[in-house]
C-alpha cells in the first residue's frame, strides 16, 4: 500500500517539480570562454538581476583561470561590493567591446563600493591580483566579451 501511495504521489509531483524547474533560474551557472591574450578565462555568466546580486558569494574557492562575468542591460557607472563574498577579488570594468575602463581590488565580505569611472557594460571578476599579474591595465580588450551583448538572456 505504501508504495503504491509513493508511486502515485511521484506521478503527481514530478510534472510539477519539472515545470517549476524549468521556469526557476537555473542553479548551475551558464559560462563563456574569454582571452586576455593568451590567457585563458572560464567564466560564470552573471546576467539576470537575481544572478548578478548573488556574484560570487559563499564562495571559498575559486581557480586562477576561472571568474565571474557580470553582463549588464545598459551601460553605466556600475558599482560591486563584497558583502558576503570570503574571496579577495580583482574586477575589471569593461566597455561595450570588452576593453578594460578600470580595475578595482576588493577585500572579502566588505560593503565598500568599487565603481567603473566610465560607462561599463561588463564586470569581470577575477582572484586578487588576477589583472595587474598578468599586466592587464587600461585599454587591455578582452576577446568574446562584445559577442555576449547579442545573446538572450
Amino acid at each position: 500500500m505504501k508504495s503504491r501511495v509513493l508511486a502515485v504521489l511521484c506521478g503527481v509531483l514530478a510534472p510539477i517539480l519539472f515545470v517549476a524547474s524549468v521556469n526557476a533560474e537555473s542553479p548551475i551557472p551558464q559560462t563563456v570562454n574569454l582571452f586576455a591574450g593568451m590567457h585563458h578565462i572560464e567564466a560564470d555568466l552573471a546576467a539576470t538581476p537575481s544572478s548578478r546580486s548573488s556574484g560570487l558569494m559563499y564562495r571559498k574557492y575559486m581557480p586562477a583561470q576561472h571568474g565571474m562575468l557580470f553582463v549588464f542591460p545598459i551601460a553605466e557607472k556600475h558599482c560591486m561590493w563584497m558583502k558576503n563574498t570570503f574571496l579577495p577579488l580583482s574586477v575589471a570594468f569593461l566597455d561595450d567591446q570588452g576593453s578594460i575602463i578600470n580595475v578595482e581590488e576588493m577585500e572579502p565580505q566588505t560593503e565598500e563600493n568599487h565603481c567603473a569611472v566610465k560607462s561599463a557594460r561588463y564586470a569581470l571578476e577575477m582572484t586578487a591580483g588576477w589583472f595587474k599579474s598578468r599586466g592587464l591595465n587600461t585599454g587591455f580588450k578582452i576577446k568574446g566579451v562584445s559577442e555576449l551583448a547579442v545573446r538572450p538572456y
